[in-house]
């Protein structure tokens, strides 16, 4: 049992260890002809958003919406997608996690 509790406190301490480093990685999105930009990190915090004045009037609330999404879409799509991929190669990748099965 005394095994089994060190494993998973090695486990943990790995996790925190890998959410912190997927935390140096950043990706930003824009849409609306980079009028909304938004800013994540590897563990998909929403660091930064950046809206245009001219995207705030009222008669732009569904443009804006959809200019959101799109920036999120931007910003966690392929590009992205390497960034954690190359990040997680350097960290060791999933191998590092293997020796702590049961």
């Amino acid at each position: 049992m005394l095994n089994k509790y060190k494993k998973f406190k090695e486990l943990k301490k790995q996790a925190k260890t890998m959410e912190t480093e997927l935390a140096t990685v950043i990706s930003e999105g824009s849409a609306a002809w980079n009028k909304v930009k938004i800013t994540i990190n590897g563990n998909r915090d929403l660091i930064d958003v950046k809206i245009d004045e001219s995207m705030m009037s009222p008669d732009n609330k569904d443009a804006l919406q959809s200019a959101i999404k799109d920036a999120f879409k931007d910003a966690t799509g392929t590009k992205f997608q390497m960034k954690l991929a190359k990040k997680m190669q350097e960290m060791g990748g999933l191998d590092a996690l293997k020796n702590l099965g049961g």
